[in-house]
């Protein structure tokens, strides 16, 4: 009853989001932070607010530092200045990062407000940047979440007091809990306040990250629907909804998500760097190519790529530009099944930071590797798994999401391919099997659409070319499950269900992938393969 009230509720959202958003201005959304600044810089406050909701945390800063300095008595200003260097759901905030929140923190603290619920917000953030040499990122963001969890309780009636509390909540969500606990808890909380705040960029961009799991993915559909429009001057906003789409296979609308994404985000760098590219842009072309290579549509994905190589710098060299341009190539090459061109992969652009951003680095050394042991160069496959090994050891530990252990995973699935290739399939098999379950441990980024190749698909393609129909096709519909619509799944479970003489159910999945490339723009041979038996 409760996840039907909140489907209405969000279903309410969506028509009145398309009334509401041409009214702001800037369409950013609607929100009301009541602060105790002078009137003047209210309005530029709300705008830093809103822009903080979308992520568009550089442009936030500047909205705050200009409110401060035209009203230095502003306590609030600065706390939005050390909130626009503190990314929840994201990368650990770095060094640079830290101090300048630290310092606005401190800033904060020091000018002051004039209300005791401004204090506590300004108190909230400090908890954060307290000690940041002593305590890692984990301990001090759920020092941040009891933080809020105590201004929420206070200031019950206050609905920023409730939207920041519910995404210090998604901050703190293990990777590895299946039940989703912090996430269906924000996700309670944001839905009290949607009824209130039907026009709120945070609300829907919070639900969107609460639900964008496969089991939960369907609950969100009517918020991924609604935050384009709340906010579509944001290109975060316009790329969020694809996070969903993604998750249910609904490729066209992905596609359209983040071609209006890239192209804000491209306008707005313009404007603001001229001659830069925009990571916002990076982030939604990761997206867009893979949506293209499900539908078979290579040769627009293929543009994509084209045109990401044309970017040598950029308006941030953070993590979301360091995964597109490392994931982006590797998934050309893979999802295609062409293992020379993987093999060839190289780093672009060559004097981006990668040392700072190694598991991104290791996908293009994985597809080197991967696409070395399916092509019989045995000694390159082990070389690339060693220097994956080398990787996972470097960032082991390491604050935040746990990287290290999808570096392992990608390191036994080029190890167990090497086996493989040399005869050892039983211990091909156990390995690439414990890959797999080792990668579903971990549920995947907000940075990405899906791993460059899920590990549990290499696994169903061992067991197909080992002769294991059957036990293929289990693995192959475990996939499915996971990433509806997925090429290779797809074809992967027909040619198993076909094997293992499952007639009935290669048609299911050869006829699905048939519709799903039903605007292909190339002649895929799995296609072809399809096409052969359903003619029959």
């Amino acid at each position: 009853m409760k996840a039907f009230t909140f489907f209405i509720l969000l279903t309410a959202l969506v028509l009145l989001a398309d009334e509401g958003h041409k009214h702001e201005a800037g369409k950013l959304g609607t929100v009301k932070f009541e602060t105790s600044c002078e009137a003047a810089v209210r309005p530029g406050f709300q705008r830093g607010v809103a822009l903080l909701h979308s992520f568009w945390y550089e442009e936030a800063e500047k909205a705050f530092r200009e409110v401060a300095r035209q009203d230095p008595a502003c306590g609030m200003a600065h706390w939005g200045v050390a909130m626009s260097n503190y990314h929840p759901v994201w990368a650990p905030p770095n060094k640079a990062e830290l101090a300048s929140g630290w310092a606005a923190a401190e800033k904060a603290m020091a000018v002051g407000a004039k209300t005791g619920r401004e204090k506590d917000y300004i108190g909230a953030i400090a908890t954060f940047y307290k000690d940041a040499e002593k305590l890692d990122h984990r301990k001090r963001s759920l020092a941040y979440e009891a933080a809020m969890a105590e201004l929420h309780r206070k200031y019950p009636a206050d609905p920023e007091a409730a939207i920041f509390y519910g995404l210090a909540l998604l901050g703190t969500a293990p990777a590895t809990d299946k039940e989703y606990k912090n996430q269906k808890k924000a996700a309670v909380i944001l839905n009290k306040e949607l009824a209130r705040n039907p026009n709120h960029p945070g609300i829907a961009h919070y639900v969107i990250h609460s639900y964008d799991y496969p089991a939960l993915a369907e609950m969100a559909l009517p918020a991924a629907r609604s935050y384009a429009k709340i906010a579509p001057d944001s290109p975060h906003a316009l790329h969020m909804p694809s996070h969903i789409f993604t998750r249910l296979g609904l490729w066209e609308e992905s596609i359209q998500s983040n071609i209006a994404s890239a192209a804000t985000a491209k306008k707005h760098v313009e404007h603001v760097k001229p001659g830069a590219g925009a990571f916002d842009q990076l982030h939604a072309m990761d997206y867009l190519t893979y949506a293209y290579l499900q539908m078979g549509q290579d040769r627009k994905a293929r543009q994509v790529l084209d045109e990401m190589k044309t970017i040598e710098k950029l308006d941030a060299e953070n993590f979301a530009a360091a995964y597109a341009f490392a994931a982006a190539p590797a998934r050309w090459a893979l999802e295609r099944r062409q293992w020379r061109e993987a093999m060839e992969l190289s780093l672009h652009p060559a004097g981006f930071p990668w040392r700072n951003f190694r598991y991104t680095e290791a996908m293009i050394i994985f597809a080197q590797g991967l696409g070395a042991a399916r092509s019989g160069k045995i000694e390159m496959a082990r070389e690339r798994a060693a220097a994956l090994d080398e990787i996972r050891k470097q960032i082991a530990g390491a604050s935040g999401y746990d990287w290290a252990s999808l570096v392992e995973s990608q390191r036994m699935s080029v190890t167990a391919w090497v086996a493989l290739a040399e005869g050892r399939k039983d211990e091909a098999l156990r390995t690439m099997r414990a890959s797999a379950d080792l990668e579903d441990k971990t549920d995947k980024h907000p940075v990405t659409p899906g791993a460059v190749v899920p590990a549990r698909e290499l696994l169903a393609e061992m067991l197909m070319e080992s002769g294991q129909g059957k036990e293929a096709l289990v693995e192959f519909e475990s996939v499915l499950k996971e990433s509806p619509n997925r090429f290779r799944a797809l074809h992967g479970a027909g040619k198993a269900a076909h094997i293992a003489g499952d007639k009935a159910k290669a048609n299911g999945y050869y006829s699905k992938l048939k519709t799903l490339c039903s605007k292909a723009d190339t002649k895929r041979p799995e296609m072809a393969e399809a096409m052969a038996f359903l003619s029959r």
